[in-house]
């Protein structure tokens, strides 16, 4: 029976302790911006200039030295 009381104990500790967690993170701003995320999926991400498979972006040194 001392057992039942121990595990009542300590799920209402942890339960404590995921309460003061919640409230913590709900005081410090954690929650507040519920429609960004939202519609996140739907703006495009920023579109890259493609490379090119070329050596062309590293400056090679010619035998004239230009």
């Amino acid at each position: 029976m001392k057992i039942v009381f121990l595990l009542i104990l300590f799920s209402l500790l942890l339960a404590a302790g995921f309460l003061l967690v919640y409230l913590w993170a709900a005081r410090n701003g954690q929650f507040d911006d519920d429609y960004t995320p939202a519609i996140r999926i739907l703006f495009d991400d920023p579109v890259s200039e493609p490379t090119s498979p070329d050596n062309s972006q590293s400056p090679e040194k010619t035998p004239n030295g230009e």
